[in-house]
């Protein structure tokens, strides 16, 4: 494939019509319009369709336009990584949070790999876990931060490090923390509570927890975003849990009680290629002094 070619298309596509991206180009429209027109010819499909006094994607246009939003945006990054005066003297650390992950616990567990002696850039994406499995395993990550580590069965070229482990508690807005303080546990029972959804690996242990002590809480709300969560918490909807680490945040919320037993994980992901990464190491060294 000439990227040349792909190039003109990825500039039609995002400026809509042939004419403003000559503009921005710097050329005339008819040789936009015919390199355009040569990318057809080579892989045999059209990518543009007339809508009105402009332009539409095809369907085959619109899977080209994805593949070279990854390809240009890459490039570009490319360009502005080497063209930094510090390039040599740089640590780089892609990492990505599974967004499970409290925002407050991935800026802990990444902090020692910012303090090291060396100039760190450190990019952070977040998504979910199995998302950011397949941008690890293609490289486009240096590591994961989640909540469980790799499967046993998982693919080999990772490994997992366990970073920490938080105690979990219940919180509530004060004037509904209040109604259920007294004879906690067994207060909830009927309780109105928020949950994360039954995909994160707490929501299991929690309910677990319930079970053995026969309480049965009036589920309210389920989460995949725990910030949210905690937003609903704040306007008195329901007790949350938490982790116990994120207890002095003067959020509104009023510590209830402790789930004991049950305690969140927090995990690092790489691939085995990078256990020399220097970022890598210091987190897991910091990990390690925690105990």
């Amino acid at each position: 494939m000439n990227y040349k070619h792909l190039h003109y298309f990825w500039a039609v596509a995002r400026a809509g019509s042939v004419t403003r991206a000559a503009e921005q180009l710097g050329m005339s429209a008819q040789t936009v319009s015919g390199q355009i027109s040569r990318l057809e010819q080579e892989i045999g499909r059209a990518l543009f369709r007339p809508q009105g006094r402009g332009l539409a994607l095809t369907e085959a246009g619109r899977v080209a336009l994805r593949y070279a939003d990854q390809i240009f945006m890459l490039g570009e990054e490319l360009s502005e990584t080497l063209a930094d005066a510090h390039l040599d003297q740089t640590i780089r650390l892609a990492a990505g949070v599974s967004d499970v992950l409290p925002k407050f616990i991935a800026l802990q567990l990444l902090q020692p790999a910012l303090r090291l002696p060396h100039r760190v850039r450190l990019s952070c994406s977040e998504g979910d876990f199995d998302e950011l499995l397949t941008d690890l395993g293609s490289h486009r990550l240096d590591l994961i931060l989640a909540d469980r580590p790799i499967a046993a069965s998982g693919q080999q070229q990772f490994q997992s490090w366990l970073l920490a482990r938080c105690p979990v508690m219940i919180f509530g807005q004060p004037g509904l923390a209040s109604q259920y303080e007294a004879g906690f546990p067994r207060s909830l029972d009927h309780a109105p509570l928020l949950l994360p959804s039954r995909d994160n690996v707490l929501r299991s242990q929690l309910e677990d927890w319930f079970d053995e002590r026969g309480i049965r809480p009036d589920i309210v709300a389920e989460f995949d975003d725990g910030a949210l969560m905690e937003a609903f918490a704040q306007q008195g909807l329901g007790l949350c849990p938490a982790p116990a680490w994120q207890a002095p945040r003067g959020d509104g919320l009023q510590l209830i009680g402790a789930v004991d037993g049950v305690w969140e994980h927090y995990y690092a992901i790489a691939s085995r290629r990078k256990l020399q990464h220097p970022a890598l190491q210091a987190i897991v060294a910091a990990a390690e002094t925690r105990g």
